[in-house]
């Protein structure tokens, strides 16, 4: 049986919690399957704790703290992701605990970059515009976003697949130096083995999608779910008539995208645009 992966525990909580889970459970001489069976839980969640796959509930949590004695030290992890999930609005967590349990995500954005491609600066440039966003919590708006992306940092990330229309690469958010550094991180990204990045040209004259972004996330033993984007927040769903419909339009949108190579020569040619203005 090959070794299992050893998380890397300073990537995000979610990983911290693995990593110590882990390392717990062998100090006690437990395998997986008899952690589960002690705790009451199937041996696929103790499997996907333990990888960073999936955000622990407070019952799985200290179920395992008591089986392990931990004494508390797993309950004080769980805390901390907490508090870290409190940055994020309320409606948008359930989607950010999809995408970490997600083995491929798929997205489709027609306006601005993904939030998971978003660097600092772009990101700081979309809170700052928000009707009276005051300014601390721009910042603890960013600070999520960036820990959102950690999932794409780990050793085991979600494929990615990213399209595109070209008017995202040239709609100006901040000024020129935030459009070239936003380019430069897209195409960092873009060069991933993990990463797939497609421009839709502007001249294609398709309008499916023109109504709006949106994600759709999948994992084995998991339904399919897609995160619709409107405007406030999204809609998440798992029923198979949505997924299937969002399925239906993100290949349709696909299909008239460029290669990944075009793609990226396309990126670089708007980014030395940016350099010049």
């Amino acid at each position: 049986m090959p070794q299992a992966k050893v998380l890397d525990p300073t990537t995000s909580p979610v990983a911290f919690f693995g990593f110590e889970l882990r390392r717990h459970r062998h100090e006690a001489g437990l395998s997986q399957e008899k952690l589960a069976r002690r705790i009451g839980f199937a041996l696929g969640t103790v499997s996907m704790a333990e990888t960073g796959r999936r955000p622990p509930t407070e019952d799985f949590v200290r179920r395992c703290d008591q089986a392990l004695g931990a004494d508390g030290a797993l309950i004080r992890i769980k805390e901390m992701m907490d508090n870290v999930a409190a940055r994020l609005p309320a409606w948008f967590r359930p989607w950010a605990e999809i995408e970490q349990a997600a083995e491929s995500l798929r997205t489709w954005q027609p306006l601005i970059m993904p939030g998971l491609l978003q660097t600092a600066e772009y990101a700081r440039v979309l809170f700052s515009d928000e009707p009276r966003a005051p300014a601390d919590g721009v910042e603890r708006n960013v600070t999520a976003r960036l820990e959102r992306q950690l999932i794409l940092e780990r050793e085991d990330p979600p494929m990615l697949w990213v399209v595109l229309d070209e008017g995202v690469l040239s709609r100006r958010v901040g000024g020129a130096s935030v459009m070239v550094g936003q380019l430069d991180h897209l195409l960092h990204m873009g060069r991933r083995s993990s990463v797939t990045v497609q421009i839709v040209p502007s001249g294609t004259g398709s309008t499916v999608g023109f109504l709006g972004g949106f994600f759709i996330a999948q994992a084995k033993g998991i339904a399919n779910s897609v995160y619709v984007e409107s405007a406030g927040h999204g809609q998440i769903s798992d029923r198979p008539d949505d997924v299937a419909d969002i399925m239906t339009k993100y290949e349709a949108i696909k299909a008239e995208a460029l290669p990944q190579r075009a793609s990226l020569e396309l990126i670089e040619e708007m980014r030395e645009r940016w350099i010049a203005s």
